[in-house]
């Protein structure tokens, strides 16, 4: 069975003000003292947290698991340890993907980050978004290239489902997910064409950098992309979810959709043949709407329900699922998700009901850390 691991991005902010803070380097720190007074297995002295490309935020990543039920536990652990060592810098953590209130946020310091500073100016003084990438185990760089050759049609749905930034700047942005737009800023982002083969996509790859535009592989920023570091497709294009077991929603659907994917490759299916210009136009519609208003289907490109749109997505994976063992838990979560909504409407409700930004944000950093 392919294994699965997710990375999600925390915004690191006051539990009162719910104003971001740059306190990353002060988190990660404690985070290493933990790890040097409690080594884990062989001695090591590690953690699951990393810096990102702002102060004000903190990453982390799972451990690979095949047990969607593991891997829920291995996010609710982390995400408390993050709120535990965020405690320690006077942060908490919120599992939102971008600041409902107004900030200027703070690059982290290294030659990298002031590069990035230095080459793409506003586009990344401003980028403080969270997002939630999912890995999924691929045989080969051949099976992994098939596999996002035919994966890229249903990326915007697992964007809608996930979509938790409605909110920017102090103001509603009118879209579900405006850390999709914001990212797309990015020159390297978004959905890419098909590349046919292993070696045509790592020309590609070679080519983008060799423009000097990029400064190395690890700014290859498609929606989905072979990880540089491990052997896996990588599907980025989720916004970091509100509630944890959303993120195993969606790392269980896209395990269906790379097996699924593997499958029509080893059996000849090539893959639909959709431009790069329509699935622009997708990804824009599930940013705009979210799962509440239409999305384009994911085999038509023509305007549908979001019900529709998922239910059509859980058709295409659902023989996967059931070989997996994770159909009851996809179609209970599915469920789920319509009724009480993504974090874009978790948190446009918070603010219906009167409560100000402010509470919004420190409400839903209550949410992050609960099981």
């Amino acid at each position: 069975m392919r294994s699965v691991g997710v990375e999600e991005e925390l915004l690191l902010v006051d539990a009162d003000s719910g104003a971001p803070l740059a306190v990353s380097g002060a988190v990660l720190a404690a985070a290493e003292r933990v790890a040097w007074q409690n080594p884990g297995t062989g001695g090591r002295r590690d953690h699951a947290f990393e810096k990102e490309l702002q102060k004000e935020q903190l990453e982390f990543a799972t451990k690979p698991v095949t047990e969607m039920g593991e891997l829920h536990e291995e996010i609710v652990r982390i995400r408390g340890e993050a709120a535990h060592h965020a405690a320690s810098a006077g942060a908490v953590v919120a599992a939102v993907a971008t600041s409902p209130l107004p900030v200027q946020p703070s690059l982290n310091a290294g030659r990298r980050y002031r590069w990035l500073g230095e080459q793409f100016g506003l586009t990344a003084q401003e980028q403080l978004t969270c997002g939630c990438h999912v890995h999924v185990s691929v045989g080969s760089d051949e099976e992994g290239v098939a596999v996002l050759d035919r994966i890229r049609p249903w990326l915007p749905v697992l964007l809608a489902m996930s979509a938790n930034s409605p909110f920017w700047q102090g103001e509603d942005s009118g879209y579900a997910s405006y850390r999709s737009r914001v990212w797309n800023r990015w020159p390297s982002a978004g959905p890419v064409e098909i590349f046919g083969s292993a070696d045509r996509y790592h020309e590609q790859v070679k080519a983008m950098i060799d423009t000097g535009v990029l400064r190395d592989e690890g700014m290859i920023y498609f929606d989905a992309r072979l990880s540089a570091a491990y052997p896996t497709v990588e599907v980025r294009v989720a916004d970091v979810c509100l509630d944890p077991s959303t993120p195993v929603l969606l790392a269980a659907l896209v395990r269906g959709l790379v097996e699924t994917a593997a499958r029509s490759w080893q059996d000849g299916q090539p893959p639909a043949r959709i431009g790069t210009s329509l699935l622009r136009l997708a990804s824009w519609r599930a940013g705009r709407s979210g799962l509440d208003g239409p999305l384009l289907h994911p085999e038509t490109m023509r305007e549908t329900s979001a019900e529709n749109a998922v239910e059509a997505l859980y058709r295409h994976v659902r023989e996967a699922l059931r070989d997996h063992g994770d159909d009851e838990r996809v179609r209970e979560a599915i469920a789920h998700l319509h009724e009480r909504g993504n974090g874009a409407r978790t948190q446009r409700r918070l603010h219906t009901d009167g409560q100000t930004l402010a509470s919004v944000v420190t409400r839903c950093a209550d949410m992050t850390v609960k099981p």
